[in-house]
């Protein structure tokens, strides 16, 4: 595969709230052919569930190839978050204190793989991870009481 390219999005209803993350990879010819959700907790950020849902996205590309094919893959992270795009390619600084942890988890990460781009795209592009994040929060209702 010539080219990754990954949806990714975070989400946190109420913000904040209970959050979700949404991942979806594709070949280069932009066709999905893996997908994953995970519930991130609870009293995040829309913002820090973003950079979640990034940090998984790139722990489960390693899981998926392995660091041996990822360290000669060039993947494109495509997300909705202006923020996180502008702040990943250097042209948004990190205030945020909570932020600026998940800042460095992420960029540690993306040493691992040889090339990675951020891409910011619109909502609309960005559908399926948007389900995705969807998904992980309703199934993550309230623990249930057995007795």
């Amino acid at each position: 595969m010539k080219k990754l390219i990954i949806y990714i999005d975070g989400g946190a209803r109420g913000n904040p709230g209970p959050a979700g993350a949404g991942v979806a990879l594709c070949n280069e010819k932009d066709q999905e052919f893996k997908s994953f959700s995970q519930y991130l907790g609870d009293n995040l950020t829309n913002n820090e569930a973003e950079y979640r849902a990034l940090i998984f996205a790139l722990e489960k590309t390693k899981s998926t190839f392995g660091k041996k094919i990822i360290k000669d893959q060039e993947i494109e992270i495509r997300s909705d978050s202006e923020l996180l795009v502008k702040q990943l390619n250097g042209e948004y600084k990190v205030l945020n204190e909570k932020i600026q942890p998940l800042f460095l988890e992420a960029w540690n990460l993306r040493l691992d793989f040889k090339k990675v781009k951020f891409k910011s795209i619109s909502r609309e592009k960005n559908k399926k991870a948007d389900s995705l994040v969807n998904e992980a929060l309703d199934s993550s209702g309230p623990p249930r009481r057995l007795i």
